[in-house]
């Protein structure tokens, strides 16, 4: 993504090996106002494209040696601007081909001065109609999705302020908390509030790219580095160059990758995979991870030098359970998000509602919540979800009053309680087996938002079981 601002002359990359061809079209272009830098072949444009960006346009010849334009096409990188073909040697079939491989338009030569600065209008054009569709959207997600993690506790402002002073400076961020907390919204927060925010921000989840992908995916890999590898491409480090770059769950990095990770972070460089020069990037990285990497530090699966460059600074993200007061003003804006995004008349929740949202513990945390809600929302029949509508299965709802009521004894769990006058049933061993089995399936399917294979997991079952014993209980999933 372009950082520079939009007031700036369009700088334009021509590429031809005549001179005076060059002068020519450079004469053209900054009578236009543009600012112009010349290349001899395809092999001096590509490394100028790579390296002195970001660029509006490039003219370029088609026949040149060392690398020609076709060539330039099929290894361009990924963030390269529109390129604009130029031969006198071309045929319909020539046109037709640097068209399918990418190029933004095609010149026969010798060309007008007038066709030049048409072909040059409509790209300038289109990158103002694709800043400007950049930022409009960024004012609707401003305006739609509000931000969830924010709230009026002790520990949700001590979070924020924190964000509010590391946001100014180039500083890594490493973001801890449980599953579900936000991190990735408040990494987002972060690249907002910084000088970066006109850069692009480019999340990956560690965890979700194979091993063998990961490498290519965050460094890139030159073409033909392996068998694939048909064109260059740009990795994760380039695309969010200017930018922010969230590494999402870095504590399940591979240890090979994290030596790699390490050498970037400390000289602001990349190698591509099959690459023989570094390129140097521009890149503000936040890792976030629900691990805790102190001991994986002390169990040697995680590099001790790696874990102190992340932690510069650090944000702990608390988990729901110890910001409950959050609670009310978390559920309001999702509620009201769901309901926009499902187009569902309701406008909040019943008190008894809130209650039940606040008697829960929420191990999933925000996650837990949303998904929680949205279902709500999709069943509500009132213009408020009510407690009904929650679809907490009555095992918990009964947990969680037998937890703050003043019962005369309760399970170490709070999963079950019953008074002194219970008779040898109320002490069966076989009735609150299956008791607490009925919890512990709802539990994991509230907690996975009615995904069976995920619950099946949690429980340790096989999803066929865990659908037979839902039938025999009686739990809708």
């Amino acid at each position: 993504m372009d950082s520079r601002p939009t007031s700036s002359a369009p700088r334009v990359l021509v590429v031809d090996d005549e001179e005076g061809l060059r002068l020519l079209v450079r004469v053209i272009l900054e009578r236009e106002g543009c600012s112009v830098t010349e290349a001899r072949d395809g092999v001096d444009a590509l490394a100028r494209l790579r390296d002195d960006g970001p660029w509006d346009a490039v003219f370029c010849d088609i026949r040149m040696p060392r690398l020609d334009g076709m060539e330039l096409l099929a290894q361009r990188p990924a963030d390269a601007p529109p390129i604009v073909m130029m031969s006198a040697f071309g045929t319909q079939d020539t046109a037709i081909e640097a068209l399918s491989r990418g190029a933004f338009a095609y010149v026969s030569k010798p060309f007008r001065a007038d066709e030049l600065r048409a072909t040059l209008a409509r790209i300038l054009e289109r990158r103002r109609l694709v800043d400007e569709n950049r930022a409009l959207r960024l004012k609707v997600r401003e305006r739609a999705e509000p931000e969830i993690f924010l709230g009026r506790s002790e520990a949700a402002r001590a979070v924020m302020d924190l964000v509010e002073r590391a946001a100014a400076y180039n500083s890594t961020v490493l973001i801890t908390g449980e599953s579900g907390t936000g991190k990735e919204l408040l990494a987002r927060a972060l690249h907002a509030r910084s000088p970066r925010a006109r850069g692009p921000l480019v999340a990956v989840n560690c965890a979700a790219i194979p091993e063998a992908l990961l490498e290519s995916e965050l460094f890139g890999h030159e073409r033909g580095a392996f068998t694939g590898a048909v064109r260059a491409h740009a990795g994760f480090f380039e695309q969010a160059h200017g930018g922010t770059l969230l590494l999402d769950e870095v504590g399940d990095m591979p240890l090979v990758l994290q030596t790699r990770l390490l050498r970037v972070l400390e000289d602001s460089r990349v190698r591509r995979v099959g690459g023989s020069r570094d390129i140097e990037v521009d890149t503000r990285v936040v890792g976030a991870t629900a691990r805790d990497l102190e001991a994986a530090v002390a169990a040697g699966r995680f590099r001790e030098d790696l874990y102190y460059r992340l932690n510069v600074v650090r944000v702990r993200i608390p988990p729901l359970r110890d910001r409950t007061e959050d609670i009310p003003l978390l559920a309001a804006a999702l509620v009201a998000r769901a309901a926009a995004r499902l187009g569902r008349p309701v406008e909040g929740l019943s008190p008894d509602a809130l209650d039940a949202l606040h008697a829960q513990r929420w191990p999933g945390n925000v996650r837990e919540l949303e998904n929680t809600l949205e279902r709500a929302v999709l069943v509500a029949a009132g213009p408020r979800v009510s407690r009904e509508d929650l679809g907490f299965p009555p095992a918990a709802l009964a947990a969680a009053e037998g937890a703050s009521s003043a019962g005369a004894g309760s399970s170490p769990q709070g999963l079950v309680h019953f008074g002194p006058d219970d008779g040898r049933e109320g002490l069966s061993i076989k009735r609150w087996s299956a008791e607490l089995e009925r919890h512990l399936i709802a539990a994991a399917l509230v907690r996975t938002g009615g995904n069976r294979t995920a619950a099946a997991r949690l429980l340790d079952l096989s999803v066929k079981a865990l659908a037979y014993k839902c039938r025999d209980y009686g739990i809708d999933p």
